[in-house]
């Protein structure tokens, strides 16, 4: 299932299957100069193809791994639309790394990426480095329309959740370097278009400094991880036991003490 919308020269495709929606869960596929700013789902396979021939996509870029970005990169690869991804996703991608069964429910798992594509170059679009979400996370700039495409980075300004992998303090680094490229407009991938982006980048950033310095603290004074998560991070969401804690606001804690421990 899917949904478009119109943002001037920049057109969102939102998909979203049927479990994912019971979920409340939704990806956004980007077009802008004829380029795709990732692939979707492999649920989503048969929508993506059939909206590549209608936009007569030049080519696609994909911001990480994960199947909800990444899904079907190596159909399109197949199809021989040329790709732009770091190294280390296509490594990723041809791994198959195992994905829990909510996710398999609700994206689908990615086929493996081809061993051979063609490599997408694009004049106008460049990925930028910003790790923490995940290792080979990149957010799309196009500098000559000030516009960033930030994937998994944003999310939202008090967003607590985290996956078991992500790493708080190198998303705020990663953050800060966004916000120095001073975006005039962002399209978040399940948030859509954000308002005054560089106000919203550094209203995370603040979130997110607050939160770390708060759970430091009360790590030093010997809390427990659940009484952090409870007085920090008002406690506990509901897809946490949904996805067996692999998404889950006690990540965020144990994020923070493996890397005071590791400092």
């Amino acid at each position: 299932m899917h949904e478009i919308e119109r943002h001037g020269d920049v057109t969102r495709v939102r998909l979203w299957s049927r479990m994912g929606a019971a979920a409340g869960y939704d990806v956004s596929v980007y077009l802008t100069r004829g380029v795709l700013i990732d692939t979707g789902f492999p649920r989503a396979a048969r929508e993506l193809r059939r909206l590549v021939g209608e936009v007569h996509a030049q080519g696609a870029i994909v911001t990480h791994w994960h199947e909800d970005h990444a899904g079907n990169a190596a159909r399109l690869a197949q199809l021989g639309l040329p790709l732009d991804l770091a190294d280390e996703t296509v490594a990723m991608l041809r791994t198959r790394p195992a994905i829990r069964l909510y996710r398999r429910a609700v994206w689908g798992r990615p086929p493996e990426f081809p061993s051979t594509f063609e490599r997408l170059e694009h004049p106008a679009l460049r990925r930028v480095p910003t790790p923490g979400h995940s290792e080979d996370h990149h957010v799309v700039w196009d500098a000559e329309r000030e516009t960033m495409f930030s994937g998994d980075l944003w999310l939202g300004v008090r967003s607590r959740v985290m996956h078991e992998h992500e790493e708080p303090h190198r998303i705020v680094e990663s953050l800060k370097r966004a916000a120095a490229l001073a975006p005039r407009r962002m399209f978040d991938a399940h948030r859509g278009p954000v308002a005054d982006p560089q106000r919203a980048i550094a209203a995370r950033v603040t979130y997110l400094e607050d939160r770390i310095g708060e759970i430091e603290r009360r790590l030093r004074e010997g809390w427990t991880d659940r009484a952090i998560l409870n007085e920090v991070l008002d406690g506990e969401e509901s897809v946490a036991r949904f996805s067996f804690g692999e998404y889950a606001r006690a990540n965020f804690v144990r994020a923070v003490r493996h890397h005071a421990t590791h400092d």
